[in-house]
């Protein structure tokens, strides 16, 4: 069920603005690889973040 919610924001995203995602996709390209990892592992965190509070209190 995850990984159907990824590829719905994914392609919300493609389908409703596709020149901002162009657009921050250069963007990503100017960061250092270190500051890339850096914001995918914050990311990694705050999904699990929301799973974790998600799982213990709406169930």
């Amino acid at each position: 069920m995850a990984i159907g919610l990824v590829f719905v924001i994914e392609g919300l995203l493609y389908a409703v603005a596709p020149g901002r995602l162009k657009d921050l996709a250069e963007m990503a390209a100017r960061f250092s690889e270190d500051t890339l990892r850096n914001f995918g592992l914050a990311a990694i965190g705050f999904g699990v973040l929301i799973v974790w509070v998600a799982r213990s209190f709406l169930t």
